[in-house]
């Protein structure tokens, strides 16, 4: 199950799980068509996606995705949070009510996810958190509040992984710098010229990353906040 499923690199981990074979359930706030759209894609690919409505900031409408993934496609082996919102600006200039609902998405959304899931998440299973790597380093004017959520999660996900560890289920998180979504689009010129690599990240990047953290190989990694940024924060 992926929360926040629909564009980005939401969607781009859809396809990856969706093409190595597992049945994939993801959530939508809004974007209905797109929504549709990749569900239409993974099935003519030959794969399964269901899309749910659920806006992150609902914990019931959470509680509620989760049930009718389950209720279609049985118990889940993977659970991915990406679900976020992004909002810039200063401390001073910072409407609480913005505060409030990147509080709700970012935080309580992503402690929602997991809560509800975990009586439905196989022993052995995988949490992957999306987070960002202003967890680890700012950097710009306008981002605290942004950073602030992504550090609460990089947190939350460390002390998930020492209380899921009694059934083998992995927790970590992914810390994406630049990535090319319709978030960044607006930000090139500012962008481009500070990434070490020379060039701004890929969504199937970050969903290589997510599918490897879901396979085999990583059951032994859990705990860890794996940044994936292009060289930004070093």
């Amino acid at each position: 199950m992926v929360l926040g499923g629909s564009r980005g690199m939401g969607a781009a981990i859809v396809r990856r799980l969706a093409a190595e074979g597992r049945p994939v359930a993801f959530t939508y706030a809004a974007s209905s068509g797109p929504a549709a759209a990749l569900a239409a894609q993974v099935e003519a690919a030959g794969g399964t996606a269901l899309a749910i409505q659920a806006d992150s900031a609902d914990a019931q409408a959470v509680r509620a995705a989760v049930e009718a993934a389950v209720a279609r496609l049985g118990p889940l082996g993977v659970l991915v949070v990406n679900a976020g919102v992004l909002k810039g600006g200063t401390i001073d200039q910072f409407a609480l009510d913005d505060f409030d609902h990147m509080l709700a998405v970012n935080v309580r959304g992503v402690f929602a996810a997991i809560h509800y899931a975990a009586p439905h998440l196989l022993d052995g299973g995988r949490v992957v958190v999306i987070g960002s790597n202003t967890a680890e380093r700012i950097g710009t004017p306008g981002s605290s509040v942004y950073a602030m959520t992504k550090a609460a999660v990089a947190q939350l996900a460390r002390g998930a992984a020492l209380d899921f560890a009694p059934r083998r289920i992995t927790v970590n998180t992914i810390q994406p710098g630049p990535i090319a979504t319709d978030m960044t689009a607006d930000l090139m010129d500012y962008i481009l010229p500070r990434l070490p690599l020379g060039r701004i990240g890929e969504a199937g990047e970050v969903a290589g990353l997510v599918a490897w953290l879901a396979g085999p190989d990583a059951g032994y990694m859990t705990g860890a906040n794996l940044t994936i940024d292009g060289g930004w924060s070093a």
